[in-house]
């Protein structure tokens, strides 16, 4: 069972950016591509504006963030500028990974990803745990009705 958004209830990658609100699991931005955060996008410009910045799998090419393509009309950026493939996943693994940047901030990055990963760990452990629970309420209801057919099969005979 895999851990669903508690706003737009897409399933929540171990990549996505999210957040913990009432201590429901659920995307930062609920757009239909998770584009980068204000906070990436800095720390891609200030450290990566020199270097290739993602890697096309389609095309096996890479790319430094000031070649990224957009499609402002569908709100989307990040794209490959030559097959249109949606680089954010990419550039965002970058992120986590580049040596460029400074070892407090990647520290901290990796901190963050890390207890983004054990939150929904977790949040699948609970929700695989509820359906087990549901699947044994299920089993103990059918159970009861089974046994109040019978009951009421024996009542009407008499």
């Amino acid at each position: 069972m895999q851990v669903k958004c508690a706003k737009c209830s897409r399933s929540i990658a171990v990549a996505d950016v999210i957040e913990s609100s009432t201590g429901r699991l659920t995307h930062l931005d609920c757009a239909p591509t998770q584009g980068l955060t204000p906070e990436e996008r800095v720390l891609l410009f200030v450290y990566c504006s020199d270097h290739d910045a993602a890697k096309c799998v389609a095309c096996d090419l890479q790319f430094p963030m000031m070649k990224f393509a957009a499609d402002p009309l569908g709100g989307r950026t990040n794209l490959c500028p030559r097959c249109r493939t949606d680089l954010t996943a990419s550039v965002r693994a970058h992120l986590f990974s580049c040596h460029v940047l400074p070892d407090e901030i990647r520290r901290r990055a990796q901190e963050v990803r890390s207890a983004a990963q054990v939150l929904i760990k977790h949040s699948q452990e609970l929700a695989d745990r509820s359906d087990v629970l549901i699947r044994e309420a299920e089993a103990h209801l059918f159970e009861r009705q089974q046994a109040l057919r019978v009951a009421m099969a024996k009542r009407s005979q008499t």
